[in-house]
């Protein structure tokens, strides 16, 4: 039996491994205890043998032999030859036609799957093809955390110090089914007395021994951070000096259109208290020209002159501080199922145990307020002072690496093509990332441009994504529709060419950072393979080589050298691949983060400052504070009740669900309710109900819990594969899928979020399923 030191890569929260191997197969697979973090690992990690060995696993490329939309593909095993012909060929000939934008590159969540190891060689085919458009899931998935956090950071929002952090607030996330290693880290925070705070809807993982549990109404957390927020500033419970000095909290906002007032140089404008009179701030430099105000005015109308005019004006932060107010405990207590001393107890707690530090994702970036409900949490801690402050939040430093995105290969007039740039200029698009909605439009309605083909790596968007009713027709209208995979599943099947792709533990994998305080985001790994290609199955950076070859981009691809690529990557570390090569179990780099960076360099923002107010949303025609609309998404008599879901420890996303090891432990899709709702509505423990909203129904096992909000189900997504070792039907996703219950109709502005949490939606018993089985084991 052979040994492999390295790290698991099944999500992203990378746990160190080892992995045995006896007789060509992988056996087992265990924490690494010497690893940053080594300390955790889940049951998907320890089922990696039965992936790997899985005989449903694609080993040969399959070509389509029948008509879409009539049942069977008739899939027809090819040659690599024939099928990488085939992809080039087309890829060419849709580029001559219609231009290179005309073939959209989809891309499966690096963050919770392996394909995190060929991310970066995808997007820069995708960019040296020539086409801006790659069809990603981040505007539901990390956005709000990584890119549109900058426009009130400048940054992402960076992780938790867990070593020195006083309070922690998880907003959304439940590090236990998402990330095992900030759980771990959290929790032994937790045992040196750091306090906690959640927010969610459900009383899941860390949320059972948090000092506060706020069981949120989904939809209605923005409100909620405001009104935490306005707490903290009627008590004076916020750090004046950090939001005075290095927010653009004092800067004059004209009370006529919200704009910051200007000198006739284009500087802004603070009010100095100290000498009574205006200042002007360049924001270039981040500096004051006349020196900087004795104290800089956070409340205070006026009239000040613009450019020979006057004007009136106040700071940005007391038009943040009136925002909060239109929340006063009282009234957002009513709007967000909560009580409203609760409130009350969390801001004390913010005031009185910092340092804070923050994390917040998917149960944030999947509303239709996403972008404002990020900002409204951003701006909350921003209040403390600890952004980028020990115990804070930090950008802890990372191994440095060239990056392979290949954006500046992109021709420059091509970035302003990607679907959705128009409607959407500070979101997703702005970075080459599309949605379903506006692929099938563009496929269909040929808006703003045809779209004719598809070449995707491991996504599933009609099990993943809301409900698009455009989508099945608009892959099945393709000229070309090419999926890579490890297995098939619903979006594969529409597919014209399907690719094997190798497992992780069958390929090479390179983390540069784990996120993880200071070591663990100062470690450099070089990830092994342990076994041999499965048949003729390829990694995705091969795929992805391999037609940059026929498509005469080798050049763009070290000639095609995969080994030179990675020496390219991990250059400016000053390691060679030898040497991580000698030392499977990684190697930690001599990285030290800067306290508080902001002081040297400021804010990568318009005003070099923490963007408290946002003048970038109001050039889009958006709120420069958090603003939401409580009835955008009302309940009503036929549907009462609120929807959200969240992931299994068991699956992530579609994934997993024919393990049998996962599989025993939850066979059944599930809904929780509280015990009150099902005592009104009938319902027992483990009775089939069908969940109802105005676009669809769905079916579950009924699981009674009081740790959940009220009038709120959380049913699960993802299902549809069958378990032939255990006996398990497929659970079919015109009856056992969540997001049929999602339109794509209404979503975020800025990002374009679907409003996955919150939906209005009722429930009620159902009769007996006829693929009904009797639960095995434990339940999520």
């Amino acid at each position: 039996m052979h040994e492999i030191r390295g790290y698991c890569p099944l999500c992203i929260s990378r746990c160190g491994a080892i992995s045995s191997v006896e007789d060509g197969r992988l056996i087992g697979v265990r924490p690494d205890p010497e690893h940053p973090t080594g300390g955790s690992f889940c049951i998907k990690g320890r089922a990696a043998p039965e992936l790997v060995h899985s005989e449903r696993r694609l080993l040969h490329p399959l070509m389509r032999t029948r008509p879409k939309g009539e049942g069977d593909p008739g899939w027809r095993r090819v040659s690599w030859e024939e099928a990488l012909s085939f992809t080039a060929e087309r890829m060419r000939a849709s580029a001559d036609r219609h231009g290179a934008e005309s073939v959209v590159f989809g891309v499966t969540t690096p963050s919770g799957t392996a394909v995190a190891d060929a991310f970066g060689w995808i997007h820069r085919l995708a960019h040296a093809f020539g086409s801006p458009n790659v069809l990603f899931a981040t505007e539901n998935c990390n956005w709000h955390k990584d890119f549109g956090s900058a426009l009130t950071f400048g940054s992402n929002i960076g992780v938790p110090d867990f070593e020195h952090t006083g309070c922690m607030l998880f907003w959304g996330f439940n590090p236990s089914t998402s990330w095992p290693a900030f759980a771990r880290e959290a929790a032994q925070a937790r045992r040196r007395g750091a306090r906690l705070i959640v927010v969610d809807p459900r009383r899941v993982g860390l949320a059972a021994s948090a000092d506060q549990w706020l069981a949120v109404r989904p939809g209605t957390d923005g409100i909620l951070a405001l009104s935490i927020a306005g707490e903290l500033i009627e008590h004076g419970w916020y750090d004046a000096q950090f939001i005075a000095r290095w927010s653009n909290g004092p800067l004059l906002v004209r009370a006529d259109n919200g704009r910051f007032v200007r000198t006739d140089g284009d500087a802004l404008m603070v009010w100095d208290s100290g000498r009574q009179r205006p200042l002007a701030y360049d924001p270039t430099s981040g500096r004051y020209p006349d020196g900087p105000p004795a104290r800089a005015a956070l409340f205070g109308d006026r009239v000040v002159r613009e450019r020979g005019h006057p004007v009136q004006c106040r700071p940005a932060f007391q038009c943040l501080a009136e925002r909060c107010a239109e929340y006063p405990p009282a009234r957002a207590a009513a709007l967000c199922g909560l009580p409203e001393d609760q409130i009350r107890e969390t801001a004390r707690l913010l005031q009185t145990s910092g340092p804070v530090s923050f994390f917040h994702w998917a149960g944030i970036c999947q509303q239709a307020d996403a972008t404002q409900t990020g900002r409204a949490i951003g701006l909350l801690h921003a209040l403390t002072g600890d952004f980028g402050a020990s115990g804070g939040n930090r950008r802890f430093a990372a191994p440095p690496l060239n990056d392979i995105m290949g954006l500046d290969l992109l021709p420059p007039d091509q970035i302003g093509k990607t679907l959705g740039r128009a409607e959407r200029p500070l979101g997703p698009p702005a970075r080459g990332w599309v949605t379903s909605r506006d692929f099938a439009r563009a496929v269909l309605d040929v808006e703003p441009y045809p779209v004719r083909g598809l070449l995707s790596f491991g996504a599933n968007p009609l099990l993943t994504k809301p409900n698009t009713p455009t989508l099945v027709p608009a892959l099945r209208t393709l000229d070309f529709h090419v999926h890579a995979d490890l297995f098939l599943n619903p979006t594969a099947d529409e597919a014209d060419l399907v690719l094997p792709v190798a497992s992780p533990w069958e390929r090479d994998g390179l983390a540069a950072g784990f996120q993880l305080g200071e070591r663990g985001s100062a470690w450099l790994q070089y990830r092994q393979a342990v076994l041999p290609p499965m048949g003729e199955s390829r990694s995705d950076t091969a795929i992805v080589f391999a037609l940059a070859e026929r498509l005469g981009l080798g050049d763009r691809f070290f000639d095609g050298d995969q080994r030179a690529g990675m020496r390219h990557q991990i250059a400016p570390t000053g390691i060679s691949l030898e040497e991580l090569e000698r030392h499977p179990e990684g190697v930690l780099l001599p990285l030290a983060t800067e306290d508080r960076s902001y002081r040297r360099h400021g804010f990568a923002t318009p005003t070099r400052r923490l963007e408290l107010y946002s003048e970038a949303l109001l050039d889009v025609g958006q709120s420069p504070l958090p603003a939401f609309e409580i009835d955008r998404l009302p309940v009503s008599d036929p549907y009462p009740l609120r929807l959200t879901t969240g992931k299994s420890p068991y699956y992530c996303h579609s994934q997993h669900h024919a393990l049998p090891a996962l599989r025993g432990k939850l066979p059944e899709p599930l809904v929780e309710l509280d015990p009150e709702l099902a005592e009104r509505a009938g319902i027992s423990e483990g009775d089939w109900v069908r969940i109802q909203s105005a676009v669809g129904s769905m079916r579950a096992r009924a699981r009674i819990t009081a740790g959940i909000a009220a009038n709120t189900l959380c049913a699960q997504y993802g299902w549809w594969e069958s378990c032939p070792e255990l006996g398990l039907p497929d659970y079919a996703i015109d009856r056992f899928n969540y997001n049929a219950l999602i339109d794509d109709a209404r979503f975020d502005p800025a990002s374009g979020s679907n409003a996955m949490r919150g939906y209005p939606c009722s429930i009620a018993l159902d009769g007996p399923s006829p693929t009904a089985v009797t639960t095995l084991g434990g339940s999520s």
